[in-house]
């Protein structure tokens, strides 16, 4: 992926997560965004509730890596850090 490229699916993953943020600040949680790989795995850092929630994975995995690769297909996979 091109620097440009990638700046344009970062773009988007942000996006993406911008629209997810409100379900999980509903149930004391967050999504922060860190950074992509040049192979589209994205990193975010889950805040609030979801920090430390039993079903964070879940949540991860079902929710957000879902919808995002849903919505943007060169996203591999969403990660915790």
């Amino acid at each position: 992926m091109t620097p440009e490229e990638k700046e344009i699916v970062v773009r988007k993953v942000q996006n993406g997560l911008e629209q997810i943020r409100p379900y999980l600040q509903q149930d004391g949680g967050d999504v922060e965004y860190v950074d992509m790989t040049n192979e589209g795995v994205v990193m975010v850092h889950l805040q609030g509730h979801c920090g430390s929630c039993p079903h964070a994975m879940l949540t991860l995995k079902q929710g957000i890596e879902s919808a995002l690769k849903k919505a943007i297909p060169e996203i591999k996979s969403v990660e915790r850090v």
